[in-house]
């Protein structure tokens, strides 16, 4: 049995919450054209973060009406507070590492109360002319690709063992440098074609309970 501190590495989008946050966002407040920049994304044309950062440089809604918006449509999937006070009681480390925003994330988990989570995500500022949004690498300055990746890298280099739990194909790469991956839709399909070992999960009570299991 290792002796290294474990971490939980945890999406945000999709994984703790049910459906994306940011794609509502961009729906009812810049209409449908974004959705070009998420097809280049899905085609591989562009990073990631490139694709968030032109989808939200449409997005001119000041602060205080997105935040509202958040929290009339946001919906957490069950159990968040079960896996919570499961890795508190197994005394494992839990981050967010999301590219969604940070304003977003922030009043979710305000909402559930647990304002103090580490999360890790897309920091934006706001302007009429549309959001600038950039990702923190480790080091703090802005990276371009491999945002999710690069924080896994991190972690494993300060000596953790790592879980993984995501549901987007962003979470492929970092998923498969941890030792247990949880999975659920596109992530569960991309570890299925590639032949990669995961655990499905249809809610967070899922996920907790395998977490009360591990060493």
């Amino acid at each position: 049995m290792s002796h290294k501190p474990l971490l939980v590495q945890c999406d945000f989008d999709g994984t703790l919450t049910v459906g994306d946050i940011s794609f509502l966002i961009l729906d009812e407040f810049t209409g449908k054209l974004w959705r070009q920049e998420l097809a280049d994304y899905l085609q591989g044309k562009v990073t990631v973060n490139r694709f968030n950062s032109r989808a939200f440089a449409r997005l001119k809604a000041d602060r205080a009406e997105l935040i509202h918006f958040v929290r009339t449509n946001s919906v957490v999937r069950p159990g968040f507070q079960e896996l919570l006070e499961t890795c508190c009681e197994k005394n494992f480390r839990f981050v967010i590492v999301s590219n969604g925003m940070a304003f977003y994330i922030e009043t979710i988990l305000e909402m559930q109360g647990v304002p103090d989570i580490e999360f890790i995500a897309g920091r934006g500022e706001f302007s009429p002319q549309g959001m600038k949004s950039w990702y923190p690498g480790p080091d703090g300055q802005p990276i371009e690709d491999g945002f999710k990746v690069a924080w896994t890298e991190h972690f494993l280099e300060q000596g953790y063992r790592l879980i993984y739990a995501g549901n987007g194909i962003s979470d492929f790469a970092p998923a498969c440098r941890c030792e247990r991956i949880f999975a659920i839709d596109s992530l569960a399909e991309e570890c299925r074609k590639a032949g990669v070992e995961y655990i499905p999960f249809a809610d967070l009570h899922d996920i907790a309970r395998a977490l009360r299991e591990v060493n």
